[in-house]
């Protein structure tokens, strides 16, 4: 039986019930099959998304806006300079004005809290594209590409080696929620967060899969079906990028440490790759 979703808010995947994230992959399914065919799926006709950009993408922005086209709709673009969001008017009242004009917003940006604070004040559904703390529907699209790969999610591992930020954030709660192994590899203080690392545990518990967090990349790719590597240094971090390379040198994913996954592995990243990085030009393309 479908489950109802209408107005339904995306902030986290700790949010969503199996049943939710199962269905969202069975819709996505369905639409891709009809785009590939040429068969009319425009079931958001008349619908506007507004997409706030306070942090740029080239991805997201493509993705969101191709999407809602697809389907019917009208992608609206806010960039950083567009809306006074939290500077000359509360983030409640854009909010509240925003939610007369659209259907739905889809909001990318650095804080994590203004995307909580932006939900709890608008009436009309809030997708996080992107915060510091989370990345939700890149891990979504993830684990739907895995599914489509391997024909199941359930029992696989995923090993994710690198900086312990919103994309091993989100990776431990969509692996966790599907039954997924997932294991991470990070230098001591870039581990990720403690309290969703818990949660994932309560999560892997119940679905009887594993969390497991290493100082040691080659422990936590060992037999792993997927690889998974995200940047060093994010938007925003570039001053540090130089004592980070340093520091995440041992945690490069190439030829060598993948030879401790599966034969058959995945290698995958959410883009942009700084390719000599956290990953070599052998693995990336291979």
């Amino acid at each position: 039986m479908a489950v109802n979703m209408q107005s339904k808010d995306l902030i986290s995947i700790h949010d969503l019930t199996l049943e939710e994230v199962n269905q969202i992959f069975e819709v996505s399914k369905t639409l891709k099959q009809k785009q590939l065919i040429g068969e009319p799926h425009r079931v958001l006709e008349g619908k506007t998304l507004g997409m706030i950009f306070t942090k740029p993408s080239n991805r997201t922005r493509i993705s969101f806006e191709t999407g809602i086209y697809q389907l019917g709709g009208i992608g609206m673009y806010f960039g950083p300079n567009d809306l006074q969001l939290g500077r000359s008017e509360s983030i409640s009242d854009t909010a509240k004005v925003l939610s007369r004009y659209l259907d739905g917003i889809m909001i990318r940006t650095f804080a994590h809290q203004d995307v909580v604070d932006l939900a709890d004040g608008a009436s009309i559904p809030v997708i996080n594209g992107l915060t510091d703390l989370l990345h939700p529907c890149q891990v979504l699209a993830d684990l739907f590409t895995i599914l489509e790969k391997k024909g199941k999610l359930k029992g696989l591992k995923l090993a994710y080696i690198g900086d312990g930020n919103n994309m091993a954030h989100s990776l431990l709660n969509g692996c966790s929620k599907v039954g997924m192994h997932i294991s991470i590899a990070s230098p001591s203080g870039y581990k990720p967060n403690t309290e969703i690392v818990n949660n994932a545990k309560k999560n892997a518990k119940y679905m009887g899969s594993k969390v497991e967090i290493f100082d040691d990349p080659v422990k936590a790719v060992r037999n792993a079906d997927i690889v998974y590597t995200d940047v060093w240094a994010s938007m925003g971090q570039e001053a540090e990028a130089a004592e980070r390379r340093k520091k995440f040198m041992k945690y490069q994913v190439n030829p060598k440490l993948v030879k401790n996954a599966k034969d058959d592995y995945l290698f995958m990243h959410c883009l942009p790759a700084h390719r000599g990085d956290e990953v070599v030009n052998e693995v990336a393309d291979s």
